[in-house]
């Protein structure tokens, strides 16, 4: 059974990206949102496995919307994502509850997999 995600960005091409890279992994990319209240409603209405979260969202920070969904009663696996190095925010990432980061240009469904593991 394929890996279903929620893919999270205000950049609707990153979006397009995510969802075709994914799926030809193999992942099941079920819903996206372009910032983070609607990230949280539809992480509550898809229960995915794992929501794909950008750091950097309109209305709030991919680390409180990721603290937030830790919180729901089915929580997802998040994995923080950005086109900026946040890889040495480790303590952020770590107090979100966030599996792990991933850059943007390194994107890939093994890669989520071995961070949800």
């Amino acid at each position: 059974m394929p890996t279903t995600v929620l893919v999270v960005d205000d950049n609707q091409g990153f979006r397009s990206r995510a969802r075709l890279l994914l799926e030809a992994e193999g992942c099941e990319v079920v819903g996206e949102a372009g910032d983070g209240e609607t990230a949280i409603a539809e992480a509550r209405r898809l229960e995915p496995q794992v929501v794909l979260l950008d750091v950097q969202l309109p209305d709030l920070d991919g680390f409180d919307v990721a603290a937030r969904l830790n919180q729901l009663a089915v929580p997802p696996a998040v994995v923080l994502t950005s086109s900026r190095d946040w890889s040495d925010s480790a303590e952020l990432i770590d107090r979100s509850g966030a599996r792990g980061f991933m850059p943007k240009d390194r994107l890939s469904g093994a890669r989520i997999e071995e961070l949800i593991a």
